[in-house]
């Protein structure tokens, strides 16, 4: 029983709930505005590509940090490596976020490396048609260029290669529980093992 002069549970909850429910009715004409929105940008940026380029990084926490997915932007780092100047990137399509650090040389080779595969296969059209300058690609690329349709260079994670063995007697009767407290214990042992062997070849010299 409650005690002291406090006051009686009486919450009067759920009072006119409809009035605070959220619809999303809207849905599905939303997708079709940003498809049209998507398509109506393709064509204003012909031949250019709709999206950018991003980096492949690794998602956050242990549950998705095997997942490889697009990031924000390129590192100065790696625009750096791949021989790229910060201000020129985002006039050609690079994506690029300062704020980013890289932590591993895997991830700065392979952003590093995406980099290079974007600029190798880059047309650049001319500012003016009859004024080239230096950068720019040749007449002969420019009339075969093509708008890059989807995601600009799609990550695609490569699945490990399985190898199929036969189980043997050996691998059978393997331990790994006993092999693991054999080489504990030979490790908590070898600094007294060792200064045994030394005492005894110390003993046989005299």
């Amino acid at each position: 029983m409650v005690k002291h002069n406090n006051v009686i549970p009486n919450g009067h909850f759920k009072k006119h709930w409809q009035n605070y429910v959220r619809t999303w009715f809207n849905q599905p004409a939303r997708k079709t505005r940003r498809r049209n929105a998507r398509q109506a940008k393709a064509v204003k940026d012909f031949p250019r590509p709709a999206g950018k380029l991003r980096p492949q990084v690794h998602g956050q926490t242990l549950k998705y940090n095997m997942k490889l997915r697009e990031g924000r932007g390129f590192s100065l780092e790696e625009l750096k490596a791949a021989g790229i100047p910060k201000k020129l990137a985002p006039t050609i399509g690079i994506a690029v976020d300062h704020r980013r650090r890289n932590r591993s040389l895997e991830g700065l080779q392979a952003n590093v490396q995406r980099l290079k595969t974007f600029k190798a296969k880059l047309v650049i059209f001319p500012r003016r048609a009859r004024k080239m300058k230096a950068g720019d690609s040749t007449p002969e690329e420019l009339a075969t260029a093509t708008q890059v349709q989807g995601p600009v260079l799609p990550i695609v994670r490569e699945k490990p290669a399985t190898e199929f063995v036969k189980v043997t007697e050996d691998m059978k009767s393997f331990s790994a529980f006993s092999k693991l407290r054999l080489e504990r214990t030979n490790k908590r042992h070898q600094g007294a093992r060792l200064k045994r062997a030394a005492e005894a070849e110390k003993e046989e010299k005299k």
